[in-house]
């Protein structure tokens, strides 16, 4: 069992997500970063969907009620284990009473925690990624409790080849987008040579971008989204879908985002600068 002492800002369940119900309107879901949970689970040798904790902007304090063996991954955060510094990619042992205690992230968005196994919880429509309308859980309190399995014994793999210097990245491979041919030469120059700032709205359904290009007139049925899908509005300016992102849209979709790009994306902050190479 892990205690939640303090729950940070937004510290949420996740595993991979929740697909085949988007014909019912209810989006993927799961962790904005995807190629965290794999360093996590890969590192942990659980399977690739072993549920892990979504720690966004501040990190959450916890105590460790039964032995395991933990792994941070994602973004860069003020990590401690029983008060001595413990880094990103790195699988530690952990005794019951063990405290952690993640302080503010000094480089991307969302830190991950995960451990042996993975954490157990209920799920509805084949996961237990928090996504409020449909779930129960909801984001951490302090004194929640989160399951797990005691785990005594487990042989430490080499670690030195996972790194975090995809938070480093600026430049989002996208594909072309069903609406894509619609794009001018001037709009198509103005994509992909110049770059593009994060706006302040951005969360897990969608990150809205700063700057426009210019806009279109272009009248489209409401059609089918998906996460990384970036739409372009009449006035210029451009949304990427995320995780918790609506099942379809009105918007013609120019560019669909690779699911490494989403989580690249997915640790950029206000401000923060991207641009789109098409691959």
């Amino acid at each position: 069992m892990l205690r939640v002492i303090k729950p940070g800002f937004f510290t949420s369940l996740q595993d991979i997500g929740r697909f085949s119900y988007r014909d019912k309107g209810v989006p993927v879901s799961g962790v904005m970063d995807t190629h965290a949970i794999a360093t996590i689970n890969t590192l942990l040798e659980n399977c690739k969907n072993a549920s892990v904790l979504e720690m966004t902007m501040i990190g959450a304090v916890l105590e460790f009620k039964e032995k395991t063996y933990m792994c941070l991954a994602g973004a860069s955060i003020s990590a401690t284990l029983n008060e001595k510094p413990i880094k990103n990619n790195k699988v530690y042992q952990v005794d019951a009473g063990a405290i952690l205690s993640c302080g503010k992230l000094t480089k991307g968005v969302r830190a991950y925690l995960g451990v042996k196994n993975g954490f157990t919880a209920p799920k509805v429509l084949g996961s237990v990624s928090y996504y409020k309308p449909i779930t129960v859980n909801a984001s951490l309190k302090k004194e929640d409790s989160i399951p797990y399995e005691v785990c005594d014994s487990f042989k430490i793999k080499s670690q030195d080849k996972y790194t975090s210097s995809y938070l480093e990245e600026i430049v989002l491979d996208v594909h072309k987008g069903p609406e894509y041919d619609m794009l001018l030469d001037k709009q198509l120059e103005a994509l992909f040579f110049k770059d593009f700032s994060i706006a302040k709205e951005n969360n897990r359904m969608a990150y809205q971008l700063n700057e426009k290009i210019e806009g279109h007139e272009v009248s489209m049925l409401t059609s089918a989204t998906l996460p990384g899908t970036v739409q372009f509005t009449p006035s210029g300016k451009l949304i990427v879908l995320m995780k918790d992102g609506q099942t379809t849209g009105g918007y013609p979709r120019i560019l669909q985002l690779t699911d490494r790009s989403i989580a690249v994306l997915s640790q950029k902050k206000f401000r923060e600068k991207i641009s789109f190479r098409l691959v």
